[in-house]
C-alpha cells in the first residue's frame, strides 16, 4: 500500500551528505536518494526535491528547470556548497523555491521542508472529484467518499493520470506493492467497487476499462 508520509527526493552525489540526509529525514518522510540528475529525472513519485548544484552529469540549475517544467506544483529546495549571489539567483530563476547552503542544520532544513509541504500539499482535481493525497481524503461534489485504503490508493493512481490509460501492472504495483495476492480478480473487483462509489454523482468521473491494457479515469465533458 502507498505510504501516507510525504516523499522527499534527495539528489546529492557526495555519499556522506546523501546518507546523512537519508538518516535524518527517514524519521518523518519517505526518501529516495540518487547521485545524479539523470537518475532524478526517472523519479516521479515525490512531493519535494532537495537538489545539489554540483552534480556529476550536469548542472543542478538545469535539473531545477527540468523538474519545475515537469512538476510545477512540487517544491524544490537547493542544498549546496555554492553560496555566491549569482548561484542563488540562477537557481531561483530556474524554479527553486528555497536555497540552503552547506554546512546546514538538519533541524532548519526539516523546518523548511515542512513549510513548503504545508504550502503545497498535493491535491488532484478531476471535475467534481477532489483527491487530497497527504490527508488521504477524497470528496465528490464536496461530499466525502467512503473508500477503503486500497480503493483510495487505486483512485490516486488513476486520478494522477486522469485521461490516460494506466496499465494493470502499474496499478497493481502502486496499490498492492509486495502484498499483491496474485488473484486475477482482485484488481477488477476493486475497480468495480470504486466505480460504483463514483457513480453516485451526476457529472462525476468515470472509470473506463481498456481491454487487455488497464483502466482510465475520465472526466465527463461539461455541456455548454
Amino acid at each position: 500500500m502507498s505510504s501516507t508520509r510525504p516523499r522527499v527526493l534527495i539528489v546529492e552525489d557526495e555519499v556522506g551528505v546523501r546518507q546523512a540526509l537519508e538518516r535524518g529525514l527517514t524519521r518523518c518522510y519517505e526518501t529516495t536518494a540518487v547521485a545524479s540528475g539523470g537518475e532524478a529525472l526517472h523519479v516521479d513519485d515525490h512531493d519535494i526535491a532537495l537538489i545539489d548544484l554540483g552534480l556529476p552529469d550536469g548542472d543542478g540549475v538545469e535539473l531545477c528547470r527540468e523538474l519545475r517544467a515537469r512538476h510545477p506544483e512540487r517544491p524544490i529546495v537547493v542544498v549546496t556548497g555554492k553560496c555566491e549571489e549569482l548561484d542563488v539567483v540562477d537557481a531561483l530563476e530556474a524554479g527553486a523555491d528555497d536555497y540552503v547552503t552547506k554546512p546546514f542544520s538538519l533541524a532548519v532544513l526539516s523546518a523548511r521542508i515542512r513549510r513548503h509541504l504545508d504550502r503545497t500539499a498535493r491535491v488532484t482535481v478531476v471535475g467534481p472529484l477532489r483527491v487530497e493525497h497527504r490527508a488521504r481524503r477524497s470528496t465528490l461534489d464536496d461530499k466525502v467518499l467512503d473508500l477503503t485504503a486500497r480503493e483510495f490508493d487505486l483512485l490516486v493512481a488513476l486520478a494522477d493520470r486522469a485521461g490516460q490509460t494506466v496499465a494493470k501492472d502499474e496499478l497493481i504495483a502502486a496499490v498492492w506493492d509486495t502484498h499483491w495476492s496474485r488473484s486475477t480478480h482482485t484488481l477488477p473487483v476493486h475497480v468495480s467497487a470504486l466505480r460504483a462509489k463514483l457513480s453516485n454523482s451526476l457529472g462525476s468521473p468515470t472509470i473506463t476499462s481498456v481491454p487487455g491494457i488497464g483502466y482510465r479515469l475520465e472526466a465527463v465533458p461539461t455541456n455548454r
